[in-house]
Formats: structure tokens, C-alpha cells, sequence
């Protein structure tokens, strides 16, 4: 359940309170932010993507019911919006290179690899995973979520949630061993 003045101000917001809707925001903006960025990897798009989850929020907190935290409702409508645009940058790829540009562009990124640190191997271990176990790794670990809070925001078992942060972490370790050894090659 949503605390008491998280409430009140939802309620308020309801009631056409712009100051209201601004203070949910500023409590807010920072985390659906890190989410987004989490599945995107690229600060522009996050932070559309954070813009127009509030957009969504103000058109449809009529039907915010309060059964689960503010901050769990908003977290699906930015895994959502997320997820959506994944899917558009990958039709977009799929339509715009074509083979021999994909041939180029895969030897780039084995030289790029071999001057970047750690984090960079992290990111790219990340992204490489399938949609929804990204989306439980970030959630569950760099959003510190618990695995209820997770498996209500992607609608799904507890059960499920800890199948793919299982899974997820260990395609993780796997490309992380990996691109650390063909660093070290």
C-alpha cells in the first residue's frame, strides 16, 4: 500500500493539483530515469522515455486503484514504454543495415572492446540479455526491487522472477568470462 501522503497527493493530482502532479514527479523522476536507462543505454532516450511515463501517469491516475505502491505502478508503465522502444530500435536496425554493414560494424566493436574497461563489459553483458531477464536483473538488482515488487511490475510469478534474474545472471557471468578472456587473448 501507498504511504498515506503519497496518497493524498494522488488524490490531489486526481483533482487537477499541478503542484501536486510536480511533487510526485520530483519524488519520482530520478528512479523511472534509472529504469529506462537501464533498458536503453542512452541518457537521451531515458530520459524521453521517463518524460513520457509521467505523461502516461497524469492521462491515467483515474485508474491507479492504490492496491500497490505508486512507485510499482510506475515502474511497469516505464518497463512498458521501455520494452516498446526496444522493440522499435530493433525493427529499425533490422531495416536499416544491411549485411555487409553489420560485417563492419562487428569488427569495430571487437577492437572498441579490447580498450574499454570493466563497466563497459558490464553494460554490454547487460544489454545483450533477452528483454525480460534484463529487465529482472535491473529491476531486482540495480533498482534494489524486491522480487515481489518485481514480479508485480512485469505481471508475472515470483516464481518466473527468480527464474530469469537466475538465468540472466548467469548468461552475465558467462559473456563477462568470456569477454574478459578474449580481452586478455
Amino acid at each position: 500500500m501507498p504511504d498515506r501522503d503519497e496518497l493524498q497527493l494522488i488524490q490531489l493530482v486526481r483533482e487537477g493539483n499541478h503542484d501536486a502532479f510536480r511533487e510526485l514527479v520530483q519524488r519520482h523522476m530520478r528512479q523511472a530515469y534509472n529504469v529506462a536507462f537501464g533498458f536503453l543505454n542512452d541518457h537521451d532516450e531515458a530520459d524521453d522515455i521517463s518524460q513520457l511515463a509521467f505523461v502516461k501517469v497524469h492521462q491515467n491516475i483515474a485508474s491507479f486503484r492504490g492496491e500497490s505502491e505508486f512507485a510499482t505502478w510506475l515502474h511497469r508503465i516505464v518497463v512498458n514504454l521501455s520494452m516498446t522502444r526496444l522493440r522499435k530500435r530493433k525493427r529499425q536496425i533490422l531495416t536499416e543495415v544491411n549485411l555487409h554493414d553489420a560485417e563492419s560494424l562487428a569488427g569495430t566493436g571487437e577492437v572498441h572492446s579490447d580498450r574499454i574497461g570493466r563497466t563497459h563489459h558490464l553494460e554490454r553483458a547487460l544489454h545483450e540479455l533477452p528483454t525480460l531477464q534484463r529487465a529482472v536483473v535491473i529491476l531486482r538488482h540495480l533498482e534494489g526491487l524486491s522480487t515481489r515488487q518485481v514480479s508485480k511490475i512485469l505481471d508475472c510469478s515470483e516464481g518466473t522472477v527468480k527464474t530469469h534474474l537466475h538465468r540472466g545472471l548467469r548468461k552475465m557471468r558467462d559473456r563477462l568470462s568470456f569477454l574478459e578472456h578474449e580481452a586478455f587473448a
